[in-house]
């Protein structure tokens, strides 16, 4: 077997483990967070697990290269937003861990660290099923 097909098979499968792996660690560090940790702090994960959702809506195959033709623009502004939504949930996780780093009185820095493990992984597992699924 060559690549792109052990990449088809095995693609989704490590793809589901590592978004299982990044909602584990937000779990992990709310259950053993010693304060309530608020709900802006849940906002990043779930729009990072959007974001992949919403360019996983397209194929690859209807995305359109020539930079002189129409091309399907709400297909390139559909994978833009999607690409904005999840550059601004790390953005946002990455301030949040800022934040229970400099506050004594929130959440412990583990959440803040748990919150940024989440955007990766669940945005680097939307890649991997991106990659891998074909039509």
């Amino acid at each position: 077997m060559d690549l792109p097909e052990l990449l088809a098979i095995f693609g989704p499968g490590i793809s589901g483990a590592v978004f299982g792996a990044g909602w584990w660690f937000w779990v992990d560090a709310v259950v053993c967070s010693s304060v309530k940790v608020p709900f802006v702090h849940y906002l990043p994960g779930i729009f990072a697990s959007f974001s992949a959702l919403m360019f996983n809506c397209v194929r690859k195959e209807d995305i359109d290269y020539s930079p002189y033709e129409e091309g399907e623009w709400r297909l390139k502004l559909w994978l833009f937003i999607a690409y904005v939504v999840s550059f601004v949930s790390l953005a946002a996780s990455v301030g949040l861990l800022i934040q229970d780093a400099l506050v004594d009185t929130g959440p412990s820095t583990w959440t803040g660290v748990a919150g940024v493990l989440q955007s990766v992984f669940v945005l680097i597992s939307g890649l991997i099923y991106w990659i891998s699924h074909s039509e």
